[in-house]
Parts: structure tokens; C-alpha cells; sequence
């Protein structure tokens, strides 16, 4: 399988509408608006892989320059955001290269280190054994929810906005 990586554009959002309802996802109105509108602004990139074959959706990933997630931020890390391959395109390694293909951008926009976050319950099993793979570390600030360190004692639900932040450094190629 080939698989070829572009940037989405405002053509794509269908496709990525029913593509996220293959994957069960639901997210707030306009969001693929959205998130193209800061790519056109700068802000993201936002990656499509397709399957050269069938011209389909395989996955899709975004670069985010501006990270909510205040230490990378700070530290000007661009974090990897939203990787989703679809199920019948698993485990032919389209997850790991939409994760190359931003380490790439990030190091061709002067970029010596990136940033993603994955989940903590089963779900995110594949994902977080495929960062650590990568190279990805934790941050060494804990777990965060919605973006935001949660404290000792702390109660939090255990739901898509429990991540652990990870970080990598990009050696040169």
C-alpha cells in the first residue's frame, strides 16, 4: 500500500466529516473549519493520508505551532495533535508516518524538539506505545486535564482530556 501525505484544504471537510463518523468521533461544529482556518492563518497544519490507490482518507494529524498546553508553548514546541488512521488502515505504519512527516515540518521551521499528548485508559494503547517507539518522553510535569496540570488530590474523569505531555528532541536527519 502507498500511502501519499498533503495538507487538507476546505475541499477535504466532507471526507473528514465521514471520517469521523467512521471513527465514532464527535466533535464540536465547524471543527475541520476551524482548525483549516488557523492553518491558513499559520497557526497548524493540518496533514491527510491517503491511500494511493483509492484517493481515500487513510489518517489524518495535525502540527499545532500554538499549543494550549502552557510549557510548550513556552518553550516554542509545536505539538502533534488528532492522529486517527482509520481501523482497516491500521497497523501499516500510516500512524508513524504522519508522526515523521511533522517531525519533519517541525525541524524544516528551525525546530529542535516537538510535543505530542496521548491518552491514559486502553484506547490510546496503540498510540502511546508508538510515541514511546518514536522517542517521546513524558515532560515531567504529570498528568493534565484539558490542557492544565492536575494537582495531587485532584479528581478528574477519565476521558479523552486526561493526557500525558510528551517531548522529543528532533536530531538533525
Amino acid at each position: 500500500m502507498t500511502i501519499t501525505i498533503r495538507l487538507a484544504t476546505e475541499n477535504d471537510i466532507p471526507a473528514l466529516d465521514a471520517f469521523a463518523r467512521g471513527m465514532g468521533q464527535t466533535h464540536e461544529a465547524g471543527y475541520f473549519a476551524r482548525c483549516l482556518g488557523e492553518q491558513d492563518e499559520g497557526r497548524r497544519q493540518f496533514f491527510l493520508a491517503l491511500d494511493a490507490d483509492s484517493g481515500a482518507i487513510a489518517g489524518y494529524v495535525q502540527l499545532n505551532a500554538q499549543p494550549l498546553y502552557a510549557p510548550f508553548r513556552r518553550l516554542g514546541l509545536p505539538e502533534i495533535q488528532d492522529l486517527n488512521v482509520l481501523p482497516d488502515f491500521r497497523r501499516r505504519g500510516i500512524g508513524e508516518k504522519l508522526v515523521d512527516h511533522c517531525e519533519a515540518e517541525a525541524r524544516a521551521a528551525g525546530k529542535t524538539a516537538a510535543a505530542i499528548s496521548v491518552g491514559l485508559y486502553a484506547s490510546y494503547g496503540a498510540a502511546q506505545r508508538l510515541y514511546v517507539r518514536k522517542g517521546y518522553v513524558p515532560d515531567g510535569a504529570g498528568i493534565a486535564y484539558d490542557d492544565e496540570p492536575v494537582r495531587p488530590g485532584e479528581m478528574r474523569p477519565i476521558d479523552d482530556n486526561l493526557t500525558l505531555k510528551l517531548t522529543k528532541d528532533l536530531l538533525p536527519v
